[in-house]
């Protein structure tokens, strides 16, 4: 069963570095998260990769701003 990502904590430059999965306690790393969204075990979630660039973790467009990871980890 594909969990909902949460909430997203960032480093210190900004970056997001962790997402918290719904039902989990504690956060998960970002790289665990892109492997298990590949996996499609997260429900509003989805890898973007571009070439020359590090894939990165991009929650799935419904037309909300709220629940962007930036937005999450910021509160």
């Amino acid at each position: 069963m594909a969990k909902k990502i949460i909430d997203a904590k960032n480093d210190s430059k900004g970056n997001v570095k962790a997402v918290l999965l719904e039902g989990n306690k504690t956060f998960t790393d970002k790289e665990a998260a892109i492997r298990m969204a590949d996996r499609n075990q997260i429900s509003n979630a989805h890898v973007v990769r571009r070439e020359n660039a590090t894939p990165h973790l991009r929650t799935n467009p419904d037309g909300s701003r709220r629940n962007n990871l930036d937005e999450m980890a910021e509160d």
